[in-house]
């Protein structure tokens, strides 16, 4: 496919200047998803007060509410990626946004009628969770539409420099919001966040990738298949798949119980708590912004090399948090920790849209992210127990240990030997490493 990214009167020295951002359509996806993105933030601490304040709810309630933005995953993440690589990507990110629009709005206007229930509350959770399970697998799919594969890098740190700013911003806004206006103004504030992503949409001109049609005969099932075995036969996507899902065991384990620990344990106080979170959100900027400058420099390979092995062991200075020092200690453990995965996330969200077939491209990612996401409960639920049975501080020891050992999941790889990872996959009989 090939399409105008920019004006014909572009100069070098201002694409040089200003990056993608020079390209008009690649800045309407960047400034909806920031917009959205900073919506969700939002939500994601309204919710639940909504829950708490609106409706009274006890702990398990809560639980169950969290729980239904992540059960989409487990039931659809697999055959999301072959429905999305049927029809166009833009129409089902539009989609996907004008129904969580819609979903959220229901909540403040059942709250001014008074005939808001729980009942309710989970299901926009799970829904919502549905549509981002399809607007996640459709939009790693997009991107490669709008970028060159030589500034996937950059597209995809920019994107996530600011969604980590919009994570600081979004909480900060939360409490704000629901201090002067209420906790469902949180949620109309969110979907109108998703009218403008669409918006932006709708006014980009590069023409999408036709979608291929299906051979007769390919059962979802088989096509499925298809993008699990592509994806276990690569030993790149392979030990990147299994990094993923073991980190996002490990971040989970210590996050649910971070809190409690800061709080009981640490003897930090409870006004510091948010301060925290909201730093670790800033050390993902900081690993967006160095991803391509240092991947320019050592290469991508080696630089996930390095920022795997340095960073990653910075996490088991959490665990020693305290008053004073110690929370210097949990903070600069924090911020290494969030920039880490964050920069990998990003070169190796860059490297799986260039180096997978476009064909399988939709059925691979959402195959990944159904592994990734499948682990988040799993160390939600492993952290809890570890901290009733062995206490919050040896249980914090327990999953930033995990954590640093994650980072040699990679280098199991040919990724230890090569300096750049490579853009398409070997042929059938190549030796690679």
């Amino acid at each position: 496919m090939t399409s105008t990214l920019s004006p014909p009167s572009e100069s070098p020295q201002v694409r040089s200047r200003w990056g993608l951002f020079a390209q008009r359509d690649f800045r309407l996806l960047w400034a909806g998803q920031t917009v959205s993105r900073l919506g969700s933030s939002i939500t994601s601490i309204a919710l639940p007060l909504v829950a708490v304040l609106t409706l009274g709810v006890g702990p398990i309630a809560a639980g169950l509410l969290t729980g239904a933005v992540w059960l989409p995953w487990l039931l659809f993440g697999l055959p999301a990626g072959v429905w999305v690589g049927r029809v166009s990507r833009r129409a089902v990110m539009i989609a996907c946004n004008l129904s969580s629009a819609a979903l959220f709005a229901s909540v403040p206007v059942a709250g001014w009628f008074g005939v808001l229930t729980l009942a309710q509350l989970l299901a926009v959770a799970f829904l919502s969770g549905v549509a981002s399970v399809f607007f996640d697998a459709a939009f790693h799919v997009y991107l490669p539409e709008l970028v060159p594969a030589k500034d996937l890098i950059e597209g995809n740190a920019k994107l996530a420099g600011s969604a980590s700013a919009a994570e600081v911003a979004g909480r900060g806004l939360a409490g704000l919001t629901v201090q002067l206006l209420g906790a469902t103004a949180g949620l109309l504030a969110d979907a109108v966040s998703f009218l403008i992503a669409t918006v932006t949409l709708l006014r980009i001109r590069t023409t999408p990738r036709p979608v291929t049609a299906e051979p007769a005969g390919e059962s979802l099932p088989r096509q499925v298949r298809e993008g699990l075995a592509f994806l276990l036969r690569d030993p790149y996507l392979r030990s990147f798949t299994l990094y993923g899902a073991a980190v996002n065991f490990a971040l989970m384990g210590y996050q649910s119980i971070s809190a409690l620990f800061l709080v009981r344990v640490a003897g930090i106080a409870p006004g510091w708590v948010g301060g925290l979170a909201s730093a670790g959100a800033v050390g993902g900027v900081l690993g967006a912004l160095v991803a391509r400058p240092l991947c320019r420099r050592l290469g991508s390979a080696r630089g996930v090399r390095i920022v795997l092995v340095t960073a990653s062991p910075f996490g088991l200075l959490m665990p020693l948090a305290g008053p004073g020092l110690g929370t210097v200690l949990y903070l600069v453990g924090l911020l290494f920790v969030v920039a880490a995965v964050v920069f990998v996330n990003v070169v190796l969200a860059s490297f799986r849209q260039s180096y997978t077939p476009p064909a399988l491209l939709s059925r691979v990612s959402a195959t990944l992210m159904f592994a990734n996401h499948a682990t988040i409960p799993l160390g939600a639920l492993a952290g809890g127990e570890l901290g009733a049975v062995i206490g919050l501080r040896a249980t914090m020891w327990v999953m930033t240990g995990l954590m640093a050992l994650c980072g040699a999941l990679p280098l199991l790889s040919p990724l230890r030997t090569v300096r750049e990872l490579p853009t398409t996959p070997p042929q059938p009989g190549e030796i690679i490493g």
